[in-house]
């Protein structure tokens, strides 16, 4: 252990059990809870320990993940049960001040949940269904901790990875120690991230750069930016990782434009980290210097990309670069670069002082660790949830999200962000896997599972995916941006229950086109909602055609899924490979410079 790393637990500690000797009143600030009112909770709170007079500790946190129980007020006595009170309102707070925080007994009636202690008549924590099953690593201090206050951090383990680094272990060991656990890139695409690292490991330039990205524009997507106004110390903690592993100097951490509480945490845990050692000319009083920065860029979806996201940091339009060279060799302002997502940087902390085996251990053999997973749409308990890989589909949003609140079917779910897929009800036994997932004309993504009812149509979700996609696109692709304009008029035409004949072909031709010559993923994987929409739920498209279309029968799957395959006749033979997995096997090289 480092010297500078017993100094900082030392102090940790004991404001910890400071913290622990009095009433601590925990408030979930994230963006989630303010949409519901949070702030005004807060507000309420220190109001009325003020009225009260009480020596209390009033904090903010991120979310728990329960986002359908926001606003989530978090009440600990000392010697006294811990409990989280769900859906508070101000006129509640006074109750709560004066018979929990001052009286020291729960007011059950307005309890979600008891944390490490029982309550009669109040569930445990790890109890509700949202939390059965879960593994908490990227989210572990989630609502537990104060984004802003860099010794709770270290009091629950924080920097505890980096100080195991810098102090036992060679960059090259680090780095192995990732390579070995498997991690893959929780962006998109799960590329390995040991192989990336090891890309710009490789280059001796004495100044390189890790890149956070945190653009996350994805609709139904919101775990990203949970973690920085949960945890900002860890993300921190992970790029100083990659940074010593790959010899890189500097970090910027990349966040969409006007998302106040992510940027503000991300900012002030920087801030604190130069503040005590942990940035700098000496990190942690060890001969290792790295810098870090946040970068904020309008709202721009492409800027996602990697190397759009290198555009936008060098203050340029957000428009993918042509590659080769990549970013390994030529990344931002021509430095050497390594971008990954937030998510993927911040399992790297616990990965090192836990061991490649630990991570290795958990989830399934190649998709080892952990998926967060956003949930949202016709389901009952909103939020995100971390578990591990190897559940099924169904465990995730009938199990912990609780299934559809009304009573009605579920008929199918949108995942994988604007530029993936649809699963049917039918599939929801299928593994939490990325290549399984794939497989099946579908893709894990960023984490975004939108759940949809029988109510619910296909071809108008499609048609809002596109338009989301079409509006999105940067403009310098010629095939993405005329073709996801074709893509969007025909699809509208066919929602308004005017579909022609030889629309279906035509949007495949496009698709095809756009796949082929789109110098990006948008334009590349633009076609996926809509192949994966008519794959499995053809016969909506074909209600939608003016009478004397042809049946749908005429283009559904064969000509996607019989180039350069084998085929009986017009059936696909069961050795094909459905139409997504093509796309995504074209934009997924094993190569440098990939998206994660």
């Amino acid at each position: 252990m480092t010297e500078a790393y017993e100094a900082l637990t030392r102090r940790a500690a004991a404001r910890w059990d400071q913290l622990h000797a009095r009433p601590w009143v925990r408030v979930g600030t994230g963006l989630m809870g303010e949409a519901v009112g949070a702030l005004e909770v807060l507000s309420a709170v220190r109001e009325a320990v003020e009225r009260a007079g009480v020596e209390a500790t009033v904090s903010e946190v991120g979310t728990t993940g329960l986002c359908y129980a926001e606003p989530i007020v978090d009440v600990h006595v000392p010697d006294g049960p811990r409990v989280r009170y769900g859906n508070v309102r101000p006129e509640q707070v006074e109750t709560i001040v004066q018979r929990h925080v001052i009286g020291g007994e729960p007011v059950t009636e307005f309890a979600l949940a008891s944390v490490d202690s029982n309550v009669p008549g109040v569930p445990r924590f790890e109890q509700l269904p949202m939390m059965q099953g879960q593994v908490r690593v990227a989210l572990r201090n989630a609502g537990e901790i104060d984004p802003l206050d860099v010794d709770q951090y270290v009091a629950r383990g924080g920097f505890s990875g980096l100080d195991k680094a810098l102090s036992s272990l060679t960059p090259q060991e680090t780095l192995d120690e990732v390579k070995n656990s498997g991690l893959r890139g929780r962006g998109g695409a799960a590329f390995p991230t040991g192989v990336k690292w090891g890309f710009l490991a490789g280059n001796p330039a004495p100044q390189k750069y890790i890149l956070c990205n945190c653009e996350e524009g994805d609709p139904g997507a919101f775990n990203d930016k949970t973690i920085l106004e949960s945890d900002p110390f860890t993300l921190v903690e992970g790029c100083i990782i990659a940074g010593y592993a790959t010899g890189a100097s500097n970090g910027i951490v990349f966040i969409r434009h006007g998302h106040d509480s992510p940027i503000d945490r991300t900012r002030a845990a920087i801030r604190a980290c130069y503040d005590n050692g942990v940035l700098g000319t000496s990190v942690l009083g060890t001969d290792f210097a790295f810098d870090m920065e946040v970068s904020l860029v309008g709202e721009s979806y492409v800027a996602g990309e990697e190397t759009a996201l290198m555009e936008a940091i060098e203050g340029k339009r957000s428009m993918p670069r042509f590659r080769p060279p990549f970013p390994a060799a030529y990344g931002v302002w021509g430095r050497p670069s390594n971008i990954n997502n937030i998510k993927t940087l911040s399992y790297a902390p616990e990965i090192v002082r836990r061991g490649a085996g630990w991570f290795s251990d958990i989830g399934t053999e190649k998709s080892t660790g952990t998926a967060i997973a956003c949930l949202s749409g016709d389901i009952r308990y909103p939020g995100l949830v971390e578990v591990p890989f190897g559940l099924t589909v169904r465990d995730v949003i009938e199990g912990m999200g609780g299934g559809e609140p009304s009573g009605k079917a579920l008929k199918f779910l949108q995942t994988g962000g604007p530029l993936g897929g649809v699963l049917p009800a039918e599939q929801f036994d299928m593994v939490l896997d990325f290549d399984e997932m794939v497989a099946a004309g579908a893709m894990f993504g960023s984490g975004g599972l939108i759940v949809c009812n029988e109510e619910r149509s296909v071809v108008d979700l499609t048609r809002t995916l596109v338009a989301f996609d079409q509006m999105e696109s940067c403009g310098k692709c010629f095939p993405c941006r005329l073709g996801m304009s074709h893509i969007l008029e025909i699809l509208e035409r066919i929602a308004d229950g005017k579909g022609r004949s030889g629309d279906m072909d035509l949007m495949e031709r496009v698709g095809v086109n756009m796949r082929g010559g789109s110098l990006c993923g948008h334009g590349q994987l633009g076609y996926n909602p809509v192949s994966s929409a008519v794959r499995f739920f053809g016969g909506e498209f074909e209600a939608q055609f003016e009478d004397g279309a042809p049946s749908l029968g005429t283009f559904v799957g064969p000509k996607s899924t019989r180039r350069g395959a084998q085929m009986s006749g017009d059936t696909p033979t069961a050795s094909v490979k459905p139409d997504f997995v093509m796309h995504i096997e074209s934009v997924v090289p094993a190569a440098a410079g990939t998206t994660e």
